[in-house]
């Protein structure tokens, strides 16, 4: 007798992206094995890599999209810079320029980017740099400051012709690398075994609350060797912040529910902004732009005719702290000097326990 399973059977119905994604599977699996070969031959040391003496903590992902990179750098400049001399080293990402600059006070996101400036920005007294070739960037740091105790290298995962003491890798908790697809079908770099070369998997942007017991699943799914620890950290939000020193008299403006707000963000994950500033405000119009979106004088002229369709007495022009840094031009200033425009500051922290194993694993790796 044949007995039918009707709750196994599933009514497929059609997409046009899960069609799209089907066809572009063999590309994927293509392109992964080409990335996977290049990862065997470094193994092999087959491709030379770079090595140096001092530590050299790279911070990166094997996903596309933001994953939270820049305020976890910031978090190790802020644990490193008391005991030792510290220096950033990035690809400098959506600058107009080539090879190696050290960043200077006055430097523009143009130059160097726009998390290099924020670096410079926020913490004066260490080096900032940008090299597509990141050896020959440590080799000019070092020529700089031979007396350097640490770099830190933003977004350097797969520049495997240079050797990290520690890498570093994040996982937005939102979009897990172990449940992603590698490209074009998904969003993965690599495949996800690349994860091994890691010696810490942070989940970033975890809710506070996130219980122990979740925590413990996600190690168990996450995990690529016995020697690997996953960490979770979660966004802390800051007070605002005047683009520029001074607008109309009003220092520093508050977000409350009395508060209208244009969002103008040009980053790859919005979402968790977004959902904070509905939560703190009375209403938000989002204005959102791809990710490192290089603004233009009619950018501006279109977010000061949405703002002025804002019926508010109490409204505010609201973005990001890496977009300010690209808002911050000559040119843009006084176009932008008469209005309310600010940024929200953001900062990493972890759970108690993770926070202490963090902390102890960078600075004892470090000495």
């Amino acid at each position: 007798m044949i007995v039918l399973n009707f709750k196994c059977i599933k009514i497929c119905t059609f997409s046009p992206m899960k069609f799209l994604r089907f066809l572009l599977f063999p590309f994927a699996i293509i392109y992964g094995t080409l990335v996977f070969l290049r990862n065997k031959f470094y193994d092999w040391h087959l491709f030379p890599s770079s090595r140096f003496e001092i530590p050299i903590i790279l911070v990166g992902n094997i996903s596309t999209g933001g994953t939270g990179k820049s305020p976890h750098i910031e978090y190790l400049i802020r644990l490193l810079k008391p005991n030792f001399k510290v220096a950033t080293l990035s690809r400098g990402y959506g600058r107009k320029t080539k090879g190696y600059i050290l960043a200077k006070q006055d430097s523009s996101s143009e130059e160097i980017g726009d998390e290099p400036k924020q670096f410079k920005n926020k913490f004066e007294d260490i080096l900032v740099a940008v090299d597509s070739d990141r050896a020959n960037g440590i080799k000019q740091l070092l020529s700089h400051q031979p007396d350097l105790g640490v770099v830190l290298l933003d977004d350097a995962f797969q520049h495997r012709a240079l050797t990290a003491s520690l890498s570093i890798v994040l996982t937005d908790y939102n979009k897990l690398f172990s449940t992603d697809l590698i490209l074009p079908v998904g969003n993965l770099r690599e495949f996800r075994s690349g994860v091994s070369r890691a010696a810490i998997i942070i989940v970033t942007k975890c809710p506070e609350n996130l219980s122990q017991i979740k925590r413990n699943e996600l190690q168990k799914t996450l995990i690529r060797n016995q020697t690997q620890k996953v960490l979770f950290s979660y966004i802390q939000y800051g007070s605002l912040v005047n683009l520029f020193d001074s607008v109309n008299g009003n220092n520093n403006p508050v977000l409350d529910s009395t508060c209208d707000v244009l969002l103008l963000t040009g980053i790859a994950t919005t979402q968790p902004l977004e959902d904070y500033v509905k939560g703190k405000s009375k209403s938000v119009l989002h204005l959102k732009y791809s990710d490192h979106h290089s603004f233009s004088k009619n950018d501006l002229n279109d977010v000061i005719k949405k703002f002025n369709t804002i019926a508010s007495a109490n409204k505010i022009i609201l973005t990001t702290e890496k977009d300010a840094m690209r808002l911050m031009s000559r040119e843009f200033k006084q176009i932008l000097m008469p209005l309310p425009v600010c940024y929200l500051p953001i900062e990493v922290n972890f759970y108690e326990k993770d926070k202490i194993t963090f902390n102890q694993e960078i600075l004892n790796h470090v000495r």
